[in-house]
């Protein structure tokens, strides 16, 4: 089995391949401060729950975007199972992943691995938009090129930067309003994040695909 790791400034997401298949998954909190052992004990939880074993897995591959918690991920992976992880680096992202953009040191782990298994999964060209703490798109061209995209803020930070700099307007969770028009301030706030987003969301695919006619011939000219 192949265990994996996505970790975001938020959350963690955990998973557990048999060959080509997810069979189990978890997300938990991002949380620097924990040492390998905390790491080791609650992952092995998780394990137990689907009734797995450290010994059950021959390989793990960490993608993350929190340099501070990889020391951490790397000793409880040598200690625990035994494993020396695949951490996806610049390097690696470059040997899986043909890329037209100015300086691919910048490019998220994150973002490489949603674009290598979009490609494989959907081919190309396409879009990829993942709602985390961010919410980034990625544009790969016709000729399975990463070309770009964009970074917005995620709807969690939209929402706590109304509560923290609005002194009137209240801490509220996201939610799938009933209407667009709110008839009090939450809903209010409810419906501009959660229908601005999808507005957002609507308009920049509308603008990628618009320019795209114009960035495909442009990349092919750069080979």
């Amino acid at each position: 089995m192949l265990f994996v790791l996505d970790i975001g400034n938020t959350n963690m997401v955990l998973g557990v391949f048999e060959k080509n298949t997810l069979k189990y998954e978890w997300r938990i909190k991002t949380d620097p401060r924990k040492t390998e052992d905390e790491f080791a004990m609650l992952i092995k939880s998780l394990f137990d729950w689907k009734g797995i074993t450290f010994d059950d897995i021959s390989g793990i591959i960490i993608s993350s975007v929190v340099p501070p918690i990889m020391t951490s991920l790397e000793k409880m992976c040598l200690s625990y199972f035994d494993i020396e992880p695949v951490i996806i680096t610049k390097e690696i992202s470059q040997a899986h992943l043909k890329i037209n953009y100015s300086n691919p040191g910048e490019i998220g782990a994150d973002r490489i691995v949603n674009a290598v298994a979009a490609i494989e999964e959907y081919g190309a060209p396409l879009i990829i938009i993942d709602f985390g703490t961010a919410t980034t798109y990625c544009f790969i061209n016709e000729d399975k090129e990463y070309c770009g995209g964009i970074i917005t803020p995620g709807m969690n930070i939209s929402m706590e930067a109304l509560y923290r700099y609005a002194s009137k307007l209240p801490k509220v969770e996201i939610e799938d309003p009933q209407q667009v028009v709110g008839t009090s301030t939450v809903e209010a706030m409810q419906s501009g994040v959660y229908y601005g987003t999808i507005g957002m969301v609507d308009g920049l695919v509308n603008q990628i695909k618009a320019e795209s006619a114009f960035l495909l011939p442009f990349v092919q000219k750069t080979h």
